[in-house]
C-alpha cells in the first residue's frame, strides 16, 4: 500500500524527457497457478509470531497439514488477505494509468511544442515580426548575456557587461551623490529612447498610418477627418498664408484697439463667443467632470467645473507669502516675445509697448491668487460646491449664466444649476480687477480687456499659425505645444482632439475584439489564480482586495454611442474640411471641442478615451481600451504565443500594478519572491563574489515581484488559451514557449511610471521561470561558467 502511494506521488514530477519504463508496476496481479493455490484453506489456529509469519509465507504447506474441522475459518482468513491483494493490484493500476496518462499528456504537449511541428504564420504581420525577432538577442542561444542588453539598443560593449539597472539611478544605494555611476555616450540615450517606442507613440503611430491610408471608400466624417490631419502635415500651405487668416479673424471678433480698428464691443459678448466657438478661456478654465464625494456613494453625474486659467505670464509661488509671483529674468523674455507677436501682427511700433505693458499688468494682477493644485489640495479648495446663483454673487463682473449658456449651448442651464470650483479666492480676486480695467476711463480707448482676450486667442490659435509663431511659442511660460515632438505626432494629437468620436470608430473597426476579449479574461483569471496564492502578513487587508477583485467585471472599452458611418456623418455634417487651409479647420477644431465638452456633461455614459494605453477602473468595471490591442505589441494574426509574451505580459503588469498598490505591506510572499529572483541574479552574474550585490528597497522588492508574476500569469494564461483552443501557428521555425519567452524578451521594454524600481532587465526573468526546467524548452545555463548553479524556484 504505501509502495502505491509512493508511486502516485512520483507521477507528476515526471520529465518530459523520461521514458514510459519509470511508470511500470512494481506490483503485478497474480498468475493463474497462484490464484488457485491461494484457494487451498489456512490453517485454523493462531501460531506464534514466527509461525504466523511463516504461515502466511507459506498457506499451501499449511493446508496440506489441515484437518478438514479447520476448513470453514482458513476460508475467512484467506478471504481477508484475498481482498487485500486485489485492493492492492487496483490502486498499483489506477496509479498506473494516472501515470501513463499524465506521460502521454506531457509528450503530446512537448511534441506539440517541438519546431518541427509547429504550423508558420505567413501573414505581412508575421514576417515583419519575424525580421524584428531575427535582430534580438535569443535567450536560448545566448544564455550568458542576453539580459544585459540594453532595452532598445544593440549589443552592449564589453565594460558594461554585468552593469545592472539600478546603478546610475538618482538616490541608487550605489549612486549616493546622485549622478550617474555610468555616464552615456553622446547620443546613447537619444538612441534608445528613439529605438523604443512608449506605448503611447506606438498607438499614436498606428493612429497614424490609419489617417494616411489612401481608403476613399470611408463615410464623410471619415474623409473630412482624413483632410484634417493632411492639411495639417502641410506646412507649406501653413506658411504661405502666414498672419492673414488671423487678423481677418479679429475683425470677426469687433477688431482690437492695437490695430486702431475696434467697434467697442461688450466685454461679456466677446467673451462668451471665445469660450463658445474658440474653446479659449482668457480669465478662467472650464471642463466638466464628477464630483468625488458623489462617486464614493456611486453617483457619476458630471458637473461644470471651474478654475484658474492657465496664464500666459510666468510666475513663481512664493511659499512664505503664499503668492504667485514676476520675476524680471523670465518677465523679460516674455515681453520681448509679445513684443515680436504684435509686430508681426502689423502693430504700430509706436504703441505696441503700451498695448503689450497693459497686457503684462493685467495678467499680474490676476495671476496673484492663482495658486498650485497641491497648496489647493491642502486647503479643501478644489471641487467646491456652489448654484450659478451663488456664482454671481461671488463674482459680479462675470456674467455667468450667459457665458456658460453660450458655451454649453443647447444644454438648457438655470441659475439654481450647481458647478464645482477648484480655486475660489482666485475668482473672487478676478472680479474686481476685471471691472477695475473695465470702468478705468485712462485706458478705456486702448481697450486693455479687449487685446488681453486676443492675445490669449492668439496663443491658442498658435498650432495653426506659421513657424514664426511656432518657434516662439516655447519661450511662454504654460504653451502645451512640444516644438521636439515630430510634425505627424502634433498633427494626430490634434485631429483627436476634435475628431476622436471617428477615431475611436475606425480603431475599433480594426481591433480584433473576440481576441482581445480572450486575452483580458484568461488574463484577469490568471491574475485571480496567482492573487488566491499569496501569503499575507495583513490577512484582513488581502482578504478586502481579494473580495473587491472578485467584483470586478473586466471588459474591453468599447461604445455603443455611435454604431455606424451614418451616424457620424450626422455628427460632422456641419463641419466643412478643407485640405489647404489649416487654419479655418483649426477653428472648426476648436469648435468641435467645445461640442465634445456639451456631450461628456450631458451622456451619462464615460466615452472610451481613443488615446488611452492602460486600464481603467471605473466603478465595478476593469476598462481596457482598444488602444492597447495594436502592432506591434499585438496582431490577430500573430501566434497567440507572442501576444501573450508581449501584450498579455503589459496587461498583467498594469493590473498588478491598478489593483495591488501596497501589496509589499500586505503579503509576505512579495518579499520572499523579490528577494529569491534577486539572489538568482546576483549568483547568475557572480556579483555576490565580486562584492557588487546590495540590498533591495522595498520599492524595488515590489518591482521584481509585479513582474516576475506578471510574466508568470501571462504564461499560465496563454497556456489556458491553448487548453480552450488547441493549436497555434509560430514564427521562425520556433517553439510555442520559446516563441512566447523570445517575444517577452524583444517586447517588455516598458518606460512606465515604475521602470526605474526595477533593478535588473526583465528579461532575466525568462532565467529565473527556466529554473522549472519542465517549462522551457531548453537550458538556460551558460556553458563559459566554471561552476553550474542549481536554482531554486521562485
Amino acid at each position: 500500500m504505501q509502495h502505491a502511494r509512493e508511486t502516485q506521488q512520483d507521477v507528476p514530477m515526471l520529465r518530459m524527457s523520461e521514458t514510459p519504463i519509470e511508470l511500470e508496476l512494481s506490483i503485478h496481479p497474480p498468475t493463474q497457478p497462484e490464484v488457485e493455490r491461494g484457494l487451498q484453506l489456512p490453517p485454523p489456529t493462531q501460531d506464534p509470531p514466527e509461525t504466523q509469519h511463516q504461515t502466511q509465507l507459506q498457506p499451501e504447506v499449511q493446508l496440506s497439514e489441515s484437518g478438514p474441522e479447520h476448513q470453514p475459518q482458513a476460508v475467512s482468513l484467506w478471504m481477508k488477505h484475498r481482498r487485500l491483494l486485489l485492493l492492492l493490484w487496483e490502486v498499483s493500476i489506477s496509479a498506473a494509468l494516472l501515470g501513463l496518462i499524465y506521460y502521454i499528456h506531457q509528450n503530446q504537449n512537448r511534441s506539440s511544442d517541438q519546431p518541427s511541428t509547429v504550423t508558420p504564420c505567413l501573414s505581412p504581420a508575421c514576417q515583419w515580426a519575424s525580421a524584428q525577432l531575427s535582430t534580438s538577442a535569443d535567450p536560448f542561444k545566448e544564455p550568458c548575456d542576453y539580459f544585459l542588453f540594453t532595452c532598445g539598443s544593440d549589443r552592449i560593449t564589453q565594460d558594461s557587461r554585468g552593469r545592472h539597472r539600478g546603478q546610475g539611478l538618482p538616490g541608487h544605494p550605489q549612486n549616493q551623490n546622485g549622478k550617474s555611476a555610468w555616464p552615456e555616450r553622446k547620443g546613447e540615450r537619444s538612441l534608445r529612447e528613439e529605438k523604443v517606442m512608449d506605448r503611447k507613440t506606438m498607438l499614436l503611430q498606428y493612429l497614424r498610418e490609419i489617417l494616411e491610408s489612401n481608403d476613399t471608400a470611408g463615410s464623410s466624417a471619415v474623409q473630412k477627418t482624413k483632410r484634417f490631419f493632411h492639411s495639417c502635415l502641410d506646412t507649406r500651405s501653413i506658411e504661405t498664408a502666414g498672419v492673414e487668416p488671423f487678423l481677418t479673424l479679429i475683425q470677426k471678433l469687433g477688431g482690437w484697439a492695437v490695430s486702431g480698428q475696434w467697434n467697442k464691443t461688450d466685454f461679456n459678448s466677446t467673451l462668451s463667443l471665445l469660450m463658445r466657438d474658440y474653446a479659449t478661456f482668457p480669465f478662467f478654465n472650464l471642463y466638466v467632470g464628477k464630483d468625488p464625494e458623489e462617486m464614493a456613494h456611486g453617483r457619476n453625474k458630471r458637473y461644470i467645473q471651474i478654475d484658474q486659467p492657465d496664464l500666459l505670464i510666468p510666475t513663481e509661488w512664493n511659499s512664505k507669502t503664499q503668492t504667485s509671483q514676476t520675476k524680471a529674468q523670465t518677465v523679460r523674455p516674455f515681453m520681448a516675445t509679445w513684443l515680436r507677436y504684435l509686430a508681426l501682427l502689423g502693430a504700430p511700433p509706436n504703441s505696441d509697448m503700451m498695448h503689450v505693458g497693459m497686457f503684462m499688468s493685467l495678467s499680474s494682477e490676476l495671476a496673484v491668487r492663482a495658486t498650485p493644485l497641491q497648496y489647493r489640495l491642502s486647503k479643501g479648495q478644489l471641487h467646491q460646491r456652489m448654484s450659478i446663483k451663488e456664482l454671481q454673487i461671488q463674482a459680479p463682473a462675470i456674467d455667468w449664466l450667459g457665458c456658460l449658456r453660450a458655451a454649453f449651448h443647447p444644454l438648457p442651464l438655470i441659475e439654481d444649476d450647481h458647478v464645482l470650483l477648484h480655486n475660489l479666492p482666485y475668482v473672487v480676486h478676478m472680479s474686481p480687477i476685471i471691472g477695475k480695467w473695465l470702468n478705468n476711463y485712462e485706458t478705456s480707448n486702448s481697450a486693455p480687456l479687449q487685446t488681453y482676450m486676443v492675445l490669449n486667442l492668439l496663443h491658442t490659435l498658435m498650432p495653426a499659425m506659421d513657424s514664426r509663431f511656432a518657434e516662439r511659442v516655447k519661450n511662454v511660460s504654460v504653451g502645451n505645444a512640444d516644438g521636439t515632438a515630430p510634425r505627424w505626432r502634433r498633427c494626430v494629437l490634434e485631429t483627436e482632439r476634435g475628431f476622436d468620436s471617428v477615431l475611436t470608430h475606425l480603431l475599433s473597426e480594426r481591433t480584433a475584439h473576440r481576441e482581445a476579449e480572450e486575452m483580458i479574461e484568461n488574463i484577469f483569471s490568471s491574475f485571480k489564480s496567482k492573487l488566491h496564492k499569496l501569503k499575507g502578513t495583513n490577512q484582513k487587508s488581502l482578504q478586502s482586495v481579494m473580495t473587491k477583485v472578485q467584483s470586478l467585471i473586466p471588459r474591453l472599452w468599447i461604445t455603443s454611442e455611435i454604431s455606424g458611418d451614418a451616424e457620424l456623418d450626422l455628427l460632422f455634417s456641419t463641419v466643412s474640411v478643407s485640405t489647404p487651409s489649416f487654419f479655418s479647420n483649426y477653428v472648426q477644431l476648436l469648435s468641435l471641442l467645445q461640442k465634445r465638452r456639451r456631450r461628456l456633461l450631458s451622456e451619462p455614459s464615460e466615452p472610451p478615451d481613443v488615446l488611452s494605453v492602460t486600464p481603467l477602473l471605473l466603478g465595478s468595471e476593469l476598462l481596457f481600451p482598444m488602444g492597447m490591442f495594436v502592432p506591434p505589441h499585438f496582431h490577430p494574426t500573430y501566434p497567440r504565443a507572442m501576444n501573450y509574451g508581449v501584450l498579455g505580459f503589459l496587461i498583467a503588469k498594469d493590473i498588478l500594478h491598478m489593483l495591488l498598490p501596497d501589496i509589499y505591506s500586505q503579503s509576505e510572499t512579495v518579499h520572499a519572491v523579490g528577494e529569491c529572483v534577486w539572489t538568482h541574479y546576483l549568483t547568475v552574474t557572480e556579483k555576490a563574489s565580486r562584492g557588487g550585490a546590495f540590498s533591495l528597497s522595498s520599492a524595488q522588492r515590489q518591482e521584481v515581484w509585479v513582474q516576475y508574476s506578471a510574466l508568470q500569469i501571462a504564461l499560465q494564461a496563454y497556456h489556458q488559451s491553448l487548453q480552450k483552443r488547441p493549436g497555434d501557428t509560430s514564427i521562425s521555425g520556433l517553439s510555442h514557449t520559446h516563441l512566447f519567452l523570445s517575444a517577452f524578451s524583444q517586447g517588455n521594454c516598458d518606460f512606465d511610471p515604475y521602470h526605474e524600481f526595477m533593478p535588473l532587465e526583465p528579461s532575466f526573468l525568462i532565467k529565473v521561470i527556466c529554473a522549472r526546467s519542465h517549462l522551457c524548452p531548453t537550458s538556460l545555463q551558460c556553458p563559459s561558467q566554471t561552476q553550474q548553479h542549481s536554482l531554486q524556484t521562485c
